[in-house]
C-alpha cells in the first residue's frame, strides 16, 4: 500500500515558468493539483566518478521502489535552494558535502496515483568518499554506477527509475 501521506503540514513554494516565487502550498496539495513548485536534486560523484543512485523505499507517496539519484525535495519558505538540499542529503542519505548548483530543468510528470509533479528543478552536485548510513524510511537499496553504464541501464529499462532522474540523465 502507498503511503499518500508524506507530512501535509510541509509548506512548499509555488513558482511561474521563470521561477518566481507566486505563493505557497501544503505539499500534498500542490502535488494533487499539479501545481508548479519548486524542488531540487542532487548528484553526488565519488573520486572514481561514479554516481551514488538509490531505490525509493517502498512506502513512498509516488514512485515507491524506483531508482533515482542521490537525494531530492523540496525548499522551505524561505529555505536558501542549496542550503535545503544539503539538508535533505543528510536527512535521506546520512550524507553531508558542499553541493555545487549545476543546472535548472522544468518538467511535469503524473503518476498512477493521481498525483502530479509539476517542478522547477534546481541540480546540484557534490563529491563523497566517506562512510554513511541512509534513512530506511526513505532508501530501500542504494549503490554507486558508472554514469555511461546508468545511461544504458535507463534506456533499456526506464520504467525502472523516476521520471526526474532520466530528464537529469539526458542532460547530463
Amino acid at each position: 500500500m502507498v503511503n499518500l501521506t508524506p507530512n501535509p503540514r510541509i509548506i512548499v513554494p509555488l513558482v511561474n515558468e521563470l521561477d518566481e516565487i507566486i505563493g505557497s502550498g501544503e505539499k500534498m496539495d500542490v502535488h494533487l493539483k499539479g501545481l508548479r513548485h519548486r524542488a531540487f536534486s542532487v548528484l553526488i560523484f565519488n573520486n572514481k566518478g561514479e554516481m551514488l543512485i538509490h531505490q525509493r523505499a517502498l512506502h513512498k507517496y509516488h514512485s515507491p521502489g524506483l531508482w533515482t539519484n542521490a537525494c531530492c525535495g523540496h525548499p522551505y519558505i524561505g529555505e536558501e535552494m542549496k542550503t535545503a538540499a544539503e539538508r535533505r542529503l543528510t536527512e535521506e542519505m546520512g550524507i553531508s558535502c558542499s553541493l555545487t548548483y549545476d543546472f535548472t530543468f522544468a518538467y511535469e510528470a503524473k503518476f498512477a496515483n493521481g498525483l502530479i509533479e509539476n517542478e522547477i528543478d534546481h541540480v546540484y552536485l557534490g563529491t563523497f568518499d566517506d562512510t554513511f548510513e541512509v534513512n530506511p524510511a526513505e532508501v530501500a537499496a542504494y549503490k554507486w554506477v558508472n554514469t555511461d553504464d546508468i545511461k544504458k541501464e535507463i534506456l533499456s529499462q526506464p520504467e525502472n527509475f523516476t521520471f526526474w532522474f532520466r530528464e537529469i540523465m539526458n542532460k547530463i
